[in-house]
């Protein structure tokens, strides 16, 4: 699919940007990568690193429509990754966070629509999922729209669909790194904001590689959720640094105790696959009827009970101190 093909991403130097990209590098062989965003000096230094002659570096911000059109010309593939996700800065400046992940998931989605792009995927994340702050609004917001948008094409292209997961290992601005620079700065304890707390919790490659897989399992409209292990708060911090004492601080604002990724009342429009699940649209579109109980892999999925949730706190599968050590070092931390 990839082969031959030109691929967008926007906020492309982000953490999954970056490990995208060499990821498509390393097994494919692109016409032209494309990274779309608004740092120059990121892509500066992403330049220093990929800097093959399908690479191409685009400057310019979602919220721009004009720009958005421009960049998509004679693109195959989007990834749209861009977005405002630090929760106490949505939470801060609201109008700013609603234009960029409101506001620029349309303007792409009128891109791609302009330039007859192939497939779009749009990252979520669990904080769209019964939302609490800001930041999870807008993205629950994004996340219909991109959906919707399989309406305004009919049965021609683009084809739209979202790919939704929890926290990234290691990922800038994460728990991780904050932990790490902590430690480095000698600290003798470390900041649990609430002893019960969990999250889902992924590497990156297995971020990239679920949108990967996403672009061959597509009709269009379906909300792909991984099924990923927990980790709880306390043995993160503890894997981390063995043996340091915790302090508590209670939960930031906009913070919930655990985080959903298919909440109970999305149950009734949800199929379970082995390795993940799909929401089904919420409408019917006009000019396509596609069986999502079988994806274009000819992978089968079955409907889940009534009232199911995929939740962190409830999770199956959870990652004991020894497990969460061993993701860390697959993930290069």
């Amino acid at each position: 699919m990839f082969d031959g093909a030109s691929i967008l991403i926007t906020g492309g130097t982000g953490s999954f940007g970056k490990k995208y990209t060499e990821t498509l590098l390393s097994r494919y062989k692109p016409k032209k990568i494309i990274i779309f965003s608004r740092d120059e000096l990121k892509q500066y230094e992403m330049q220093q690193v990929y800097n093959q002659p399908c690479m191409r570096y685009f400057i310019g911000d979602v919220r721009d429509k004009e720009r958005m059109v421009q960049a998509m010309n004679g693109v195959d593939y989007v990834i749209h990754a861009a977005a405002l996700k630090q929760v106490p800065a949505a939470e801060y400046n609201p109008t700013e966070c609603i234009r960029t992940n409101i506001n620029g998931a349309e303007n792409v989605i009128h891109a791609a629509i302009a330039n007859d792009v192939k497939k779009v995927i749009a990252l979520s994340t669990d904080k769209a999922a019964n939302p609490i702050n800001l930041y999870g609004a807008t993205k629950l917001a994004s996340d219909k729209l991109f959906v919707a948008a399989n309406n305004m094409v009919g049965n021609e292209v683009p084809r739209f669909a979202v790919v939704r997961y929890g926290n990234v290992v290691g990922s800038r601005g994460s728990v991780v790194p904050f932990f790490q620079k902590l430690l480095k700065e000698g600290a003798k304890e470390l900041p649990i904001t609430d002893p019960n707390m969990t999250r889902f919790w992924i590497t990156l490659q297995q971020g990239v590689d679920l949108v990967l897989k996403g672009f061959y399992r597509m009709y269009g409209g379906e909300i792909f959720v991984p099924k990923i292990p927990s980790v709880k708060i306390t043995d993160l911090a503890e894997a981390i640094a063995p043996g340091i004492p915790h302090k508590l601080i209670g939960i930031r604002p906009g913070e919930k105790l655990h985080e959903k990724m298919v909440p109970k009342d999305d149950s009734y429009r949800t199929l379970e696959f082995e390795d993940h699940y799909v929401i089904t649209p919420s409408i019917r579109f006009a000019d396509v009827d596609s069986d999502f109980k079988r994806n274009l892999l000819d992978e089968k999925g079955k409907t889940v009970e009534q009232g199911f949730c995929y939740d962190s706190g409830s999770n199956p599968h959870f990652l004991n101190v020894s497990e969460i050590r061993d993701l860390h070092e697959v993930a290069g931390l």
